[in-house]
């Protein structure tokens, strides 16, 4: 089925090849506001990001990275992650073999370079939290929260509990949100599984994914399950339809599995 808008063609793999790959766009996707970007680099190599009308959201996935902005150097390790605002430009030096996983949405003058730590010694709040009910809660950092200043994006990192769901009960934010789920942390031959459906009570597609997969979110439900023993663990990136639905308390539960 070739139907970019039906949740079959929503999952998109993403390169093991050095260097800046765009994953999805709105362009080629289902999508409206949100892009997905990564980045390999070998130990020693740098690249320059700049986008024009994009704020990006990059979180480091593997390995390690300093940052050089505006002359200051920042040195990054797995799961710390930065925001870059629409023109402005920021060069990522690999200290070692590394991927990041980088969203975006569409700028509109809001929000200022920033670095986050990723550290779960923080206490429950903002940026650290935890989603759901025993046995299927996860554990959620922000790595660019609704309490951040940006224009569209709201990221973060979520990692479940092993062989149990994340993201449940199934929720949708149709009309407010887009999101993707970029997979890491789940090697070959394991899985986890991303159930997507745009109607509720139902799970039309199920897409199994390891480190690398990429799952668009344009509409409807979309919980997941890690196989046994396999946590479910994923960078989330939303994008806001509008400014004024830059939340992440509009979702709307399926009433089916409440």
């Amino acid at each position: 089925m070739n139907d970019k808008n039906h949740p079959s063609n929503w999952k998109y793999t993403s390169p093991e090849t050095e260097g800046f790959h765009e994953i999805i766009t709105p362009d080629e996707t289902a999508c409206k506001v949100i892009w997905i970007f990564r980045l390999n680099l070998s130990k020693g190599q740098k690249h320059s990001l700049y986008k024009e009308n994009l704020e990006l959201n990059g979180a480091v996935i593997h390995g390690k990275i300093e940052l050089n902005q505006n002359t200051e150097k920042i040195s990054l390790e797995k799961f710390d992650s930065f925001f870059l605002p629409g023109k402005t430009s920021l060069e990522i030096t690999a200290t070692t073999d590394c991927v990041l996983f980088i969203g975006g949405s569409l700028y509109e003058g809001k929000g200022s370079f920033f670095i986050r730590k990723y550290d779960l010694s923080l206490p429950l709040g903002e940026i650290h939290q935890i989603h759901g009910k025993p046995p299927y809660e996860r554990e959620v950092f922000m790595t660019l929260a609704q309490e951040d200043k940006a224009s569209r994006l709201i990221c973060g990192i979520t990692r479940g509990r092993p062989g149990m769901w994340t993201s449940w009960p199934p929720h949708q934010h149709t009309k407010d949100l887009e999101e993707v789920y970029c997979y890491f942390d789940i090697p070959l031959p394991n899985k986890a599984f991303h159930f997507a459906s745009r109607k509720a009570g139902e799970f039309e597609v199920i897409h199994p994914v390891s480190t690398g997969d990429c799952i668009l979110v344009p509409e409807g439900y979309h919980p997941t399950c890690g196989m046994p023993g396999i946590a479910s663990c994923y960078f989330w990136v939303m994008a806001a339809h509008r400014t004024e639905s830059r939340r992440y308390d509009l979702a709307i539960n399926d009433p089916n599995f409440e």
